[in-house]
């Protein structure tokens, strides 16, 4: 360790500073200084920014037990030990441009935590106990590798600002629709073909962000009052895996997979499946103890979970559905906001609706 920056640490461990600057000092190893002797109790926020990295000490916790925000953006960090939960009182933590594969799950652990920024990593994947973050508020895990977002995410109910972008998402869990304090959420440059039904639903919601998904060509009608950032959606052709299409003149528009049936006009009534499945979720939710009576094994567990979070909920009566949906389309060139577009977008809004009589009385532009 550099005389400099042995001194620096010294005079802060000494004057109990509560702030401590370590970005740009070539840094290849947590400084032992600032961990002998019991640590840095008086240390609130540490900076490490532009360093080098690779791992953090696993006493962490244990001698920086104060600690508020830790930042070390731009480092060469591959693997957070498990110790990361013991940091009990953090509140911010960045570790943005790192190369980090794995997130532990001792993750889930950081409950007092409020800002949360993975960016370019490269990872995979979130551990599902990041839904055990009840304070969380911010979360960037842009430019990564992220194929999927945990469903556990519906857990974290302070989180107000989500961010996903420029990774490979192919869908988003529904359950994110029902996160209550939501207020942004952009997901540009991914390869989403749908989203949720639900999307929008909550009046929190403002700001959504999905341009540059090619394949996105439907938008839930709930986004219709909403700002919503498209560009570049819709310039790209279906592809194979596009197992449910909802056709409407020259446009055929991807639905969720998890969709089991479009109703139209010629089917007035829904499938056997759904009319059960509406008459359970009515009886269970009216009774005293709710969807909690029911056993996992008195249904197939896909249908198990449709109960607690349906497929979506009608755009008109709000009634859940659960396998089947009555789309009504309205594109954007038909609509009063086509003038901002010059005729440059293929984008539509989607009402999912319950039944005919829904569909039938269901007006966007109303």
């Amino acid at each position: 360790m550099n005389m400099d920056l042995w001194k620096t640490i010294s005079v802060a461990k000494k004057e109990k500073h509560r702030n401590l600057y370590l970005n740009y000092k070539n840094l290849r190893k947590f400084p032992h200084e600032l961990l002998k002797d019991g640590g840095s109790h008086h240390l609130e926020h540490l900076y490490m920014k532009m360093n080098s990295l690779t791992t953090l000490p696993e006493n962490l916790g244990q001698k920086l037990p104060n600690l508020i925000e830790l930042y070390l953006h731009s480092n060469n960090i591959e693997v957070i030990p498990g110790a990361i939960g013991t940091l009990v009182k953090l509140q911010s933590l960045d570790l943005s441009n790192n190369a980090l594969a794995i997130i532990c799950p001792e993750i889930g652990q950081l409950k007092s935590l409020k800002h949360l920024r993975l960016t370019n990593n490269q990872l995979r994947f979130l551990p599902s106990e990041i839904g055990d973050l009840r304070e969380l508020q911010t979360l960037d895990v842009s430019a990564n590798c992220l194929t999927v977002l945990p469903e556990s995410l519906h857990l974290c109910v302070s989180l107000e600002y989500l961010a996903a972008d420029r990774n490979q998402l192919k869908d988003l869990p529904r359950q994110l629709c029902t996160l209550p304090n939501l207020k942004e959420l952009s997901v540009t440059s991914n390869k989403l073909k749908c989203l949720p039904q639900d999307l929008g639903r909550y009046a929190e919601l403002q700001y959504v962000y999905v341009d540059n998904n090619f394949q996105l060509y439907g938008l839930p009608s709930y986004l219709y009052t909403k700002v919503v950032g498209h560009s570049g959606c819709g310039s790209s052709t279906h592809d194979e895996e596009v197992k449910l299409l909802f056709t409407y003149r020259q446009m055929s528009i991807p639905l969720p997979e998890e969709i089991l049936g479009i109703g139209t006009e010629n089917d007035p009534v829904p499938t056997l499946q759904e009319m059960v499945m509406r008459t359970i979720y009515r009886f269970f939710r009216i009774s005293e103890k709710g969807l909690d009576l029911l056993s996992p094994i008195s249904l197939p567990r896909n249908l198990y979970k449709l109960l607690f979070y349906p497929l979506g909920h009608c755009h008109h009566c709000s009634r859940p559905m659960f396998t089947i949906v009555y789309p009504k389309c309205y594109p954007l060139m038909e609509t009063p906001m086509a003038a901002l577009y010059n005729g440059r977008t293929k984008i539509s809004f989607v009402a999912y609706c319950c039944s005919i009589k829904c569909l039938q009385l269901f007006d966007l532009l109303s």
